[in-house]
């Protein structure tokens, strides 16, 4: 086999993935305008509720589902979804997109490297401390971060390193009926969330094209994608590479927000981005850092 032949699947799977991040960071960013009319909670309702639908229709998992499972397992994974889909975008309200991914990003990176004993591994958490410092509102100057929208990203990295744990287990008991399960409970917990902050504006007919929207460049087009990119590319590649979304988080938050970061925040982002590759290229065990939780 030609060199060629074997670096063009490991090249279409690269694509696939980087499109697959773009298409996420496209959906919050769509998800972000929709927060004056319907809030972060309807923004979340929207975006599981409809991932929900469109994840039961395609995979159809009561084909499959039998009597010896873990329910709570599944249900914990399911919330625990919710929970951070629903406190990430409330961070999303007051501060920059690519600022929220990063701050998120410390959960499964902590999760990651508990543990360490390692010299290196102890670089790779310096460096995440490095990054919270510059992003954490410790400073009392016009571009400290709002530090509820602070609170709400970490919190999201702790739904997020939850979601891995638990996640792990549902995959081991559901298999690929994981995620479409998952994500119906998750939208059981945000649905009555956003029917209680939005109301009747949830079934706006002017809305719900872009609710769709919101579903497909966040959940359907990205996890389609993912899978392709998973079967081809070793775990290491694969997580490595999964570190430039921060990266793609705020390059999406200037270009489709208008949001504007400052040099200490880029420097903050790049810190956790070099520790989350850091930590994919040399973690000794399966690296935990999953895709496209968020």
């Amino acid at each position: 086999m030609s060199p060629r032949s074997t670096l063009a699947p490991v090249a279409l799977a690269v694509g696939m993935l980087l499109i697959s991040m773009v298409s996420y960071q496209c959906g919050a960013s769509l998800a972000k305008h929709l927060f004056p009319e319907v809030g972060a909670q309807g923004a979340t309702a929207y975006r599981l509720g409809f991932s929900a639908l469109l994840l039961l229709l395609w995979k159809r998992p009561w084909r499959r589902m039998g009597n010896q499972r873990d329910w709570r397992v599944l249900w914990g994974y399911g919330l625990s979804m919710g929970a951070m889909n629903m406190v990430f975008y409330m961070s999303l309200r007051t501060i920059p997109l690519g600022i929220a991914v990063a701050l998120e990003f410390t959960g499964p990176l902590a999760l990651a490297l508990v543990g360490s004993r390692r010299w290196i591994d102890f670089v790779w958490i310096a460096l995440v401390v490095i990054g919270l410092a510059l992003l954490l509102p410790l400073r009392g100057h016009v571009q400290t971060l709002d530090p509820m929208g602070v609170m709400y990203a970490l919190a999201a990295g702790v739904g997020w390193a939850l979601y891995i744990l638990l996640g792990k287990k549902a995959g081991d008991a559901y298999g690929a009926d994981a995620v479409t399960l998952g994500t119906s409970i998750g939208a059981l917990l945000a649905i009555p969330f956003g029917i209680a902050h939005a109301g009747s504006a949830l079934l706006s007919p002017t809305l719900l094209p872009y609710a769709l929207g919101v579903a497909v460049l966040s959940s359907a087009l990205p996890y389609s994608l993912e899978m392709i990119a998973l079967t081809r590319l070793p775990a290491r590649t694969f997580s490595t590479l999964l570190s430039l979304e921060p990266a793609i988080a705020a390059v999406a938050g200037v270009a489709l927000l208008g949001e504007q970061l400052s040099l200490l925040q880029w420097l903050a982002i790049l810190t956790i981005i070099v520790a989350a590759a850091g930590t994919a290229l040399s973690v000794q065990r399966p690296v935990l850092i999953e895709p496209l939780a968020n």
